[in-house]
């Protein structure tokens, strides 16, 4: 008999790698399809482009380290981290956004270190960060919901502004960015820390249009979808419910008491929880099993530091949705969160029992 040592993620079950990739990828499906209906179908061309360019990277990487491809490409690691990746940046964005954000991801963070269960960093979230910092103004360029718009558009007019940056009408991305009446429209964080930094009260930004639901128009049914499909990974042991009940409670907890010492700018915890991408990081992404922590007690120290920095750099940081960001520095933690969290060995004694 041999013994085959295998890269992380371990799980005690028969299950696969490439089952469990697969697994996480399906139970985003209802989060894909009501983005798709709140926001238009771009999100479903980006899904293609970043599949496709994450195949070709990942292909092109593994060839020249000659390594097995279509053995490695089967895991499904590659298509994952494309899948995150695409429903996270705005549905519109010009279609290099994707490619480039996709092949970074794939040979610089994930196939530079070795390829899966070497990574350092969350694939898609170092990706994201690096076209976010780099290309400000086209990671920013949400369009409001279906229900919002001023223009209806068809699946035909989601290629031509992705591709040419105009509708087949001719309306540019920032036009299709103003609502029925007529005012440019942005996400509800990104409204919110806008309205405030202009004075406005919170009560005075929550009247605005975006702000339908108390998390936003459409963004509270996306993220009950991606806590559906999480919840369904926790419940085919597919993921810890340590990492995201750790997310969740702290950004709550934290987000309570600040909106208790200041109500007229710190929003309340049911709109950081239901606004932007919290339920998608909290289950699809801080949940990364190579990226994250691996002892018990780790994981909810590491899930209460992603809110913990989350809620830090929505309300004093420069970017509003967080994730990326906190889920990176989180990243960089996880070394020393393992080692003071380690189980103790079985038969281990204290060195105060042994004098």
């Amino acid at each position: 008999m041999s013994f085959k040592i295998a890269s992380s993620p371990h799980q005690h079950n028969q299950r696969s790698t490439a089952h469990i990739m697969r697994l996480v990828a399906l139970a985003c499906l209802p989060g894909i399809a009501v983005q798709a209906v709140l926001f238009g179908y771009g999100v479903l061309i980006q899904l293609v482009l970043a599949i496709v360019t994450a195949w070709l990277s990942e292909a092109l990487i593994l060839k020249l380290r000659g390594k097995p491809v279509f053995a490695r490409l089967k895991d499904n690691s590659a298509l994952l981290t494309a899948v995150l990746l695409a429903i996270a940046i705005p549905p519109y964005a010009p279609w290099w956004i994707i490619v480039i954000g996709t092949a970074f991801a794939i040979i610089m963070v994930k196939q530079l270190y070795g390829g899966l269960g070497n990574n350092l960093f969350n694939p898609a979230m170092a990706a994201y960060v690096l076209l976010l910092v780099s290309f400000p103004l086209q990671m920013t360029q949400w369009l409001p919901p279906l229900s919002l718009q001023s223009v209806d558009l068809t699946p035909l007019d989601a290629v031509c502004s992705i591709f040419t940056h105009y509708s087949c009408s001719g309306f540019s991305l920032p036009q299709l960015q103003a609502n029925i009446d007529g005012i440019t429209m942005a996400t509800p964080l990104d409204t919110l820390r806008t309205d405030l930094a202009r004075g406005l009260t919170l009560d005075e930004s929550l009247n605005r249009p975006v702000f339908f639901a108390f998390a936003g128009t459409g963004w509270l049914w996306l993220n009950l979808a991606y806590l559906a499909g999480g919840l369904l990974l926790i419940q085919q042991k597919i993921i810890s419910w340590r990492i995201p009940l750790a997310v969740i409670a702290s950004l709550f907890v934290l987000s309570a008491i600040a909106t208790l010492a200041a109500p007229d700018t710190i929003a309340g915890p049911l709109f950081h929880l239901f606004s932007g991408g919290t339920m998608l990081a909290a289950f699809f992404i801080a949940t990364d099993p190579v990226s994250a922590s691996t002892t018990n007690k780790g994981r909810l120290v590491y899930g209460a530091l992603i809110g913990l920095l989350v809620f830090l750099i929505r309300n004093f940081g420069g970017y509003p949705d967080a994730y990326a960001f906190a889920v990176l520095l989180a990243n960089m933690a996880v070394p020393l969160i393992d080692y003071y969290t380690r189980p103790r060995t079985y038969g281990h004694r204290p060195r105060s029992e042994l004098k």
